[in-house]
């Protein structure tokens, strides 16, 4: 699945064109794509369904979507903003249906349009598409603005309920309206993912074709919404030779899980082993090594410092260990032969979660680092990177495809910039700096980014806050160096171990929530995760 530039689908649009995919169908195929869509995610027994219809191909695309709701037996009504029907095969299609049309001149559309905004329990808008760059103002501005107060306004009313318990919350009412993105919520750029002030923010966007960078570039996850995917039957030699970047998918991902062969034994799923943790951050270490046993790898080494260590062993018993040398609670430097002498039998090697930055992890990490030939293929997170980022071309001291965890404060140490520019140029800065550094770069945040050295980037579709919370990436590093020492290749452990992070994390704000989550709750949610993916393709067990 691609993630592409307005420019880039509007070639891909125009090929689909030339090859015979007409946009007249391209646009049958939206609309009835979305519609679909509607009916498959919310309940519709006694839904009324709102259009806002736009002058351009996505207002098209709403009177298809009011054609196949209205013909599902939905009441529905089209309001139509600057948009011309003459000629219009979409609106002369509406002739044959009962939907009520309101056009935005009219002298009785102020009248019918707030009492559609007050009963509708869908809106659908579908005003503004891909490619529109302006400001919104005028009449548009006021028609977001009435919509969005009407949204707000319903919303906040309390149920009518003749007996309340104050102890107990009262069941709600359903969250209606419910608001539809037609491509991109209208305001939302579809390239840089600027948000208009006068966006309405969807709960649910489908886009057609291909996403759009616009939906994973901050701030627009904030107003898309679940995102989902629309086929309008552009076929993939459709698209630019320049589209390259990805968005990661379940069947995808399922495809780089390793086997798990009923031959097998523990050898047969590697030996990762972790260097994590400090007076200060003992939970790090576990966290790593819970993370690393469930994402499957045969064997977990945990490399503590000695004053920590039985406090990880009593929390995880099915791990060995190596306890270290420490100073005042943090890994010595001496300790470096006793991890070089563990690392031969590694097929993987985490350093970072919860080592602490100081003099004495600094020289530690250096002089590790220093004997690369005998160092297993590496996971870089946290506190390694840290203590990297005070060094000159840091990257020399790391073998090439080394896996690099940073979150946006991490990233911007690392490049000798700010986190604010880190996060207003996500998908330039991953790649860029995976080809100069030649290492996998994970960038974290919402729509975490995976970018190798030769180009490849593939981006997460989940948008999360169950998963801003202390101890998230340990979570998250553990579970990659488990695929790593399982001989995944590098790219596909850091996408893959993202992808079983994000979907664990999805059952975390379901079950949990996403206010009361913690790190503990996505481990315990990883085997779930875990046995989704891959029984996509290995089936159950």
């Amino acid at each position: 699945m691609y993630i592409v530039t307005t420019q880039q689908m509007q070639a891909a649009e125009k090929a689909a064109d030339a090859s015979g995919l007409s946009y007249d169908q391209m646009m049958e195929n939206a609309g009835r794509s979305i519609a679909r869509c509607i009916e498959r995610s919310f309940e519709l027994e006694g839904a009324r369904v709102l259009v806002l219809v736009g002058p351009g191909n996505n207002g098209g695309d709403g009177l298809v979507i009011a054609r196949y709701l209205n013909q599902a037996g939905l009441p529905v009504a089209v309001y139509v903003w600057k948009r011309n029907t003459d000629p219009d095969p979409n609106w002369d299609r509406l002739d044959s249906t009962n939907v009520e049309r309101i056009l935005a001149d009219a002298p009785s559309a102020p009248e019918a349009l707030t009492q559609w905004l007050a009963e509708a329990t869908i809106i659908v808008d579908a005003l503004l598409g891909t490619g529109v760059s302006r400001p919104i103002e005028g009449s548009l501005a006021g028609l977001l603005d009435q919509t969005k107060a009407a949204v707000s306004t319903r919303r906040s009313k309390q149920s009518d309920t003749e007996l309340i318990e104050p102890a107990w919350p009262a069941a709600n009412p359903a969250h209606s309206p419910l608001v539809v993105a037609v491509d991109v919520p209208s305001g939302l750029n579809s390239d840089t993912g600027y948000v208009d002030p006068h966006t309405l923010s969807a709960d649910l966007t489908v886009t057609l074709a291909a996403v759009k960078q616009g939906h994973i570039l901050p701030p627009g996850p904030d107003v898309v919404g679940r995102l989902v995917v629309g086929d309008i039957q552009i076929t993939p030699d459709c698209y630019p030779g320049d589209v390259t970047l990805e968005m990661a998918t379940a069947a995808k991902v399922a495809r780089m899980l390793p086997p798990r062969p009923v031959s097998a034994h523990k050898g047969t799923f590697g030996t990762a082993l972790i260097v994590a943790g400090s007076i200060d951050y003992t939970g790090a270490a576990i966290l790593c090594g819970q993370a690393a046993l469930q994402a499957g790898a045969g064997l977990v080494t945990l490399a503590v410092p000695q004053i920590i260590h039985p406090i990880a062993a009593a929390a995880i018993r099915e791990a060995t260990y190596c306890p270290l040398r420490h100073n005042d609670g943090f890994v010595a430097p001496t300790a470096v032969q006793a991890v070089q002498k563990k690392s031969t039998k590694a097929n993987a090697l985490l350093i970072g979660p919860g080592l602490g930055h100081n003099d004495s992890t600094a020289i530690f990490l250096t002089d590790l680092l220093a004997l690369p030939d005998s160092l297993p293929p590496l996971v870089l997170d946290a506190d390694a990177l840290n203590i990297l980022a005070q060094e000159r071309e840091w990257w020399r001291q790391l073998p090439p495809d080394s896996v690099l965890t940073p979150h946006p404060g991490e990233m911007a140490r690392l490049m000798g910039t700010t986190t604010q520019d880190v996060q207003a140029n996500r998908l330039a800065i991953a790649t860029e700096m995976a080809a100069k550094w030649q290492q996998i770069v994970l960038l974290k945040g919402a729509h975490t980014i995976v970018a190798a050295p030769h180009g490849r980037t593939m981006v997460l579709p989940f948008a999360n806050p169950a998963l801003a919370k202390a101890g998230s990436g340990d979570v998250l590093a553990g579970t990659i160096v488990s695929l790593r020492a399982q001989g995944v290749p590098p790219f596909e452990a850091a996408v893959a171990g993202a992808y079983l992070h994000g979907l664990a994390g999805e059952n975390v704000r379901r079950t949990v929530g996403a206010t009361s989550a913690t790190a503990g709750d996505l481990v315990a949610c990883l085997p779930a995760a875990t046995r989704e993916l891959a029984a996509m393709i290995y089936g159950p067990g």
